[in-house]
């Protein structure tokens, strides 16, 4: 998949000016310093059915309900 992957940056770069490739190069080098975040799936596999379906439904419609709202108030 790798080499797939940078076939494909390499056609996707051909195509870019000069300034944007400085920026796509900045980016991939700050991509490459800083740590990578997150905990591995074996971790936390545990907590896998743990939530009560009910409750993930209730939390799937507040999710979907709230998440595009936005009060012009708030601020």
């Amino acid at each position: 998949m790798a080499q797939r992957i940078e076939k494909e940056l390499h056609e996707q770069i051909a195509h870019l000016k000069d300034e944007q490739q400085l920026l796509l190069l900045e980016f991939a080098r700050s991509l490459s310093k800083s740590p990578v975040k997150g905990e591995a799936g074996k971790r936390i596999v545990r907590f896998a059915g743990m939530i009560d379906k009910d409750d993930l439904a209730i939390m799937e419609t507040a999710i979907e309900d709230g998440c595009e709202l936005v009060n012009a108030n708030e601020w």
